[in-house]
């Protein structure tokens, strides 16, 4: 039973995991409740591990599947209480304590066993399928963690996480090709006239910048979306939320002002970035707040 794993200890080294990825903005930062910090360590540590199963390592694809299978395996199990390690003990305990969804969690496996399988995607919606199951259980786990679970703050959520992870896959199309994947769509590609020896050659033609034009639209819009959700929100989380979705603005910014070349040099956000991303929040709330002072 969990008395016999040490959850304090998988919680301190779960921290420190999320600690040593990079991520565009912090996976646990100080706007987080202190008593949030270690849930959400734990989760990132889940959903980190299950992606370095699906990509890490001299691996073939079916060892890989078998991994993810029996950590699917081992995570039904931590549900019943029959843990492996610490760690299992701690994600029990934060999923019995915040009563979170399991099926997303199991969603989570299923897209990164769906990266193996599948390197080619059809149309949009094929895509926003994947995201289904990537990103938005991240933010719909977030959201039960706040005990947030209104149908509306998670339609929004999931804008933003969709928009996260597309905006993600713009920054690594070089290095999802060479992992033989691409995350635009086919019907896309077909339309912009943009091949996959482009993506190969790195061609930044006048028919991939309208191609990514185009995309970046699509991930403003969802983004513009995402921004409905605040409201739902209170205290420091607001603004967690608030620069995580001006973060994945601001790279798309990058990449338009760079001409959409996403292959020479990976968009990311450095320190002066993210300084005027917290800035330009908290002059925004600013105004707000005298707006609302003045009614």
């Amino acid at each position: 039973m969990a008395e016999k794993f040490n959850i304090s200890l998988a919680y301190k080294k779960a921290l420190q995991f999320a600690k040593n990825h990079y991520e565009n903005f912090p996976v646990v930062s100080f706007l987080i409740p202190k008593e949030l910090r270690k849930d959400i360590a734990i989760i990132y540590w889940f959903a980190r591990t299950a992606d370095d199963l699906a990509d890490e390592g001299e691996f073939t694809s079916e060892e890989r599947i078998t991994s993810l299978e029996k950590f699917e395996l081992r995570f039904l199990d931590t549900i019943n209480q029959k843990f492996e390690v610490d760690f299992d003990a701690a994600l029990y305990n934060t999923i019995n304590t915040h009563r979170l969804d399991i099926k997303l969690f199991l969603d989570l496996i299923s897209a990164f066993i769906q990266d193996i399988k599948v390197t080619r995607y059809q149309s949009h919606k094929d895509l926003l399928d994947y995201c289904s199951r990537s990103a938005n259980p991240v933010g719909r786990l977030l959201l039960q963690l706040f005990n947030i679970r209104e149908e509306e703050a998670i339609f929004y959520s999931d804008k933003i996480c969709t928009a996260l992870q597309l905006t993600n896959f713009f920054q690594d199309i070089s290095i999802d090709y060479q992992k033989g994947r691409i995350y635009i769509p086919i019907e896309e590609l077909v339309q912009y006239d943009v091949t996959e020896n482009d993506i190969r050659i790195s061609n930044v033609n006048s028919n991939f910048q309208e191609l990514m034009q185009n995309q970046i639209e699509k991930v403003e819009a969802y983004f513009s979306l995402g921004y409905k959700l605040i409201p739902y929100l209170s205290g420091l989380f607001k603004y967690e939320i608030l620069l995580t979705i001006k973060g994945g603005e601001a790279i798309l910014g990058k990449i338009k002002k760079n001409n959409f070349d996403v292959f020479n040099k990976r968009p990311v956000l450095n320190k002066k970035d993210i300084l005027t991303i917290i800035i330009d929040v908290l002059k925004n709330e600013l105004r707000f707040t005298k707006r609302n002072l003045k009614k």
